[in-house]
């Protein structure tokens, strides 16, 4: 998914559940010529990510901070609050809106609080990516689908809340991913030999596949494979190639295998995906 160069919602979902759903995700690009808004009840939960710029932020309960990338912002339903772009700079964000009873169990248990709504965490690019996939080629058509994308969130913020906890001596291990995650992602259209990616990062394939799987939640195989699908849903939507074709410029053995693999990780096959953008 590519972000757009103005902001506003990406995602829109109208399929309710039980346990919740997500509701809009998108981007927000904000230069600071008109003060702050006034204090503001969302009435839904939110995560905001910041990508790019300086901040503030200020809430009922007399908070107040300043922000840069990689900080990242629980709103609460209930909480009056407002943030936004310093004076003479801009502010990018990412976010995501979403409401049910199963993030009112986190508030409860004491998971996430009103009164600790700022976290920090990088690099940047990694969580971007992380909460963009959440709702990446995803549209729920039904109450089973808004539950799993729920889930998938619960998951991203969970990894972040815990990485924003680190002992500081390990501030070197975000460092270690950014540099990790660059060379998986390279060039998604030739073959991957992650043991050449190890001895590039100065270790044995075994400790790396490790460390990477403990700092990324993910192990490089399965993350190098969520790029390759990021590259197959942009040339789905280009509508340039058909499924074999694309099968083929990404290294599959064939159209099903890149079917299989594609449905795995965006829960929709490649022709489903391609049916939302030709509507």
């Amino acid at each position: 998914m590519q972000k757009p160069k103005v902001g506003g919602p990406i995602f829109q979902n109208a399929a309710k559940s039980p346990l919740g759903r997500i509701t809009l995700a998108g981007y927000s690009h904000v230069e600071r010529t008109t003060p702050l808004m006034p204090m503001r009840i969302l009435g839904s939960y939110a995560i905001v990510y910041t990508l790019d710029g300086l901040g503030q932020y200020h809430d009922a309960l007399g908070l107040h901070r300043e922000l840069r990338a990689g900080d990242l912002i629980l709103v609460f339903p209930d909480h009056a609050h407002r943030y936004g772009a310093t004076a003479d700079h801009f502010w990018e964000e990412f976010w995501i809106v979403f409401e049910g009873p199963m993030i009112e169990l986190w508030r409860k248990r004491g998971l996430i609080d009103p009164s600790d709504p700022i976290h920090h965490v990088e690099p940047v690019e990694y969580w971007h990516r992380r909460f963009e996939e959440v709702v990446a080629g995803r549209v729920p058509v039904d109450a089973k689908q808004s539950v799993a994308q729920l889930c998938k969130l619960q998951q991203a913020l969970a990894d972040a809340l815990q990485s924003d906890r680190r002992d500081p001596a390990a501030e070197g291990d975000a460092e270690w991913l950014a540099r990790a995650c660059a060379f998986l992602e390279a060039n998604l259209e030739k073959p991957m030999y992650f043991e050449t990616v190890a001895k590039r990062m100065a270790m044995s394939y075994e400790s790396f596949r490790k460390k990477f799987l403990k700092l990324a939640g993910a192990s490089p195989g399965k993350y190098r494979m969520a790029r390759v699908i990021d590259r197959a849903c942009e040339m789905v939507h280009e509508g340039k190639r058909s499924n074999r074709e694309i099968a083929a410029a990404l290294g599959f053995c064939d159209e099903f295998h890149f079917s299989r693999r594609f449905k795995q990780v965006t829960g929709k096959s490649p022709s489903e995906f391609r049916g939302l953008w030709t509507r």
